[in-house]
């Protein structure tokens, strides 16, 4: 009865958390960080799982133009360490991860359609088909006569509300010119940390934990923010209203803290979604590492690992929307303060 509760207990943490992971045999450690890397960082193939020896993933497309011109196949043929087409996976620094050619060990122009990208297109795709099947019902609904129902029942609230935040944080004058993007940056932020809590495909892509997707998300907040801006903004910023021996100093500090707000907005998002996949991988992988103690100390930790792993993942969901809120918050703020007017 034991050996059943120990098994369900180690099938429940591999159903419920993105792990990888398989115990080594013959007494030898896990790569423990190999498996937390792995899978939050991105690749030319969708890692499902390991069954036995055999590694279940989707191969996805490499697209590059090396030196001898364009290569267009499927990255199945990179794996186990192969080449094709005079390129390879390379697994030494500094290109680790990244195809190179074998040649010259030099990155040729890659366009490939990776994992991460993979898991953009799916999100892209998905968030416009929750938005197509919300305006149709809107156009197929008297909405003062009956209330929001199916998905549309889910969206109201969620656009309302940062609806509302644009008109408290931009004014009545110009909240609704920017409350299309500010809705559509919070819809795109929450499915992504939402779909990167999923254990299995199409979920588990460290999307939002990736600091060249948050990177791009901020500066669409940034070229937003300074593009838009009223003249009072850019007076403020380089002819503020101070004392004099303090006119050429407050310009350099007003410019460097215009650049500093998309740096804290990126770093805000990675940072705490990276740090709650790289959590809940190291939570589940204690399982692995104890296996080789004996049933005794692998039952008592698989619940420790069990219990504190479904801790974990309610409280990255709850992260998951308190992050894409305050960027959309901050985000609305920004644009506030650009579009402020002199009295």
């Amino acid at each position: 009865m034991r050996r059943w509760w120990l098994i369900g207990l180690s099938v429940l943490a591999l159903v419920l958390f993105p792990a990888p992971a398989r115990a080594e045999t013959g007494g030898e450690d896990i790569d423990i960080a190999g498996i937390i890397f792995d899978h939050i960082g991105d690749g030319y193939e969708w890692h499902i799982t390991d069954w036995g020896d055999r590694r279940i993933a989707i191969p996805l497309p490499v697209i590059v133009h090396s030196s001898t011109g364009w290569h267009v196949f499927s990255s199945e043929r990179l794996s186990h360490g192969g080449t094709y087409e005079g390129l390879k996976i390379a697994t030494e620094d500094p290109h680790e991860g990244k195809i190179v050619e074998v040649a010259t060990g030099q990155r040729p122009f890659d366009i490939s359609i990776t994992k991460n990208v993979l898991s953009l297109m799916m999100s892209g795709a998905l968030l416009l088909l929750i938005v197509l099947l919300t305006a149709r019902w809107y156009r197929r609904h008297d909405v003062l006569r009956e209330a929001p129902t199916g998905i549309a029942a889910l969206m109201e609230p969620l656009i309302l509300m940062i609806h509302d935040m644009a008109r408290e944080n931009i004014g009545e004058a110009d909240y609704r010119k920017y409350s299309p993007y500010l809705c559509m940056a919070f819809l795109f932020i929450l499915l992504n940390n939402f779909m990167g809590i999923i254990p299995f495909f199409p979920g588990g892509a460290n999307l939002t934990g990736n600091i060249a997707v948050t990177l791009v998300l901020a500066l669409c907040t940034f070229f937003t923010v300074n593009l838009f801006g009223t003249k009072h903004y850019y007076k403020d910023i380089f002819a503020p209203d101070v004392p004099g021996f303090l006119k050429p100093i407050m310009p350099v500090i007003e410019v460097f803290s215009a650049l500093m707000k998309p740096v804290s907005l990126t770093i805000r998002l990675f940072a705490n979604m990276l740090a709650g996949h790289i959590m809940i991988l190291c939570m589940v992988c204690i399982i692995f590492v104890m296996a080789k103690y004996g049933p005794l100390l692998l039952g008592s930790m698989s619940v420790v690992s069990v219990l504190f792993g479904v801790f974990l993942d309610a409280l990255e969901c709850l992260v998951a929307f308190i992050q894409a809120y305050v960027f959309t918050m901050l985000s609305s703020i920004y644009i506030g303060l650009s579009r402020m007017q002199g009295d």
